[in-house]
């Protein structure tokens, strides 16, 4: 489902305005963002739990030359579907 989407179901299920609509879906995903990037997670009891996880450092092989790089570092966000929300 994109954002526009969610905006959508939102304005469907409540009848306020696009711009009410957008500002709520901005307003919960900045709101899931700081949560990871302070606590490190946010959690949605019954949805399930955003986290900071981070990648280490590695090498890779370019596929075209099979020369070894160097892939950086990085920090992503995972995802783990609470127990009611996999039923």
């Amino acid at each position: 489902m994109s954002k526009t989407a969610i905006s959508k179901a939102i304005r469907t299920a409540t009848g306020c305005t696009a711009a009410q609509a957008d500002e709520a879906v901005d307003a919960l995903v900045s709101t899931i963002l700081d949560g990871v990037k302070t606590e490190g997670r946010f959690r949605m009891i019954g949805f399930g739990t955003f986290s900071k996880s981070e990648r280490p450092a590695r090498q890779g092989r370019n596929p075209q030359t099979g020369k070894t790089i160097e892939i950086a570092a990085s920090s992503t966000i995972k995802f783990k579907a609470s127990s009611s929300l996999k039923k």
